[in-house]
């Protein structure tokens, strides 16, 4: 099932990729497109999951490894560079909601990403074994996700 999923981001990310790289295009938006591709792919994969620790949706304990999967399989990914300074809203209103603290208190924004990692660990140890299991480690996912957008990420 990982093989798939990596081949299918693969072949994601190259389809999408084609466009952002021409030669007249500002690279620092093909960056900015880079990583909110990769947060977009992370919402597709954590939203069912609150939807079922909210009880929107039914609780399917395969359907929740498999989504859990795929964001460890997302933290994998280095894409650090795409996190390049001047890439913020200050220079690129409208297209980059991250703001210029990400690049002026860097080591704050690392923990935020490490307590997210460790959040999803956590979750992936349990998502497969109820619903009240999934309940109880989703929350420090969300709070992570929140922690870091409160900081470094322009108000909506």
């Amino acid at each position: 099932m990982q093989k798939t999923l990596l081949l299918f981001l693969t072949a994601l990310a190259v389809t999408f990729s084609a466009p952002m790289f021409a030669a007249d295009e500002d690279p620092n938006l093909q960056l900015i497109k880079a990583r909110q591709g990769d947060m977009e792919l992370r919402t597709y994969s954590v939203m069912p999951l609150f939807g079922m620790a909210k009880g929107e949706i039914p609780y399917d304990a395969e359907q929740a490894v498999k989504l859990v999967n795929n964001l460890k399989l997302l933290m994998q990914l280095d894409i650090g560079s795409a996190w390049a300074q001047g890439t913020g809203n200050d220079k690129y209103p409208g297209k980059s909601h991250a703001l210029p603290e990400i690049w002026s208190t860097y080591p704050k924004v690392a923990e935020a990403g490490k307590a997210y990692g460790a959040a999803v660990e956590e979750l992936a140890a349990v998502a497969g074994d109820g619903l009240d299991a999934l309940r109880s480690k989703i929350g420090g996912v969300g709070d992570s996700c929140k922690g870091c957008h409160d900081d470094f990420r322009e108000k909506e």
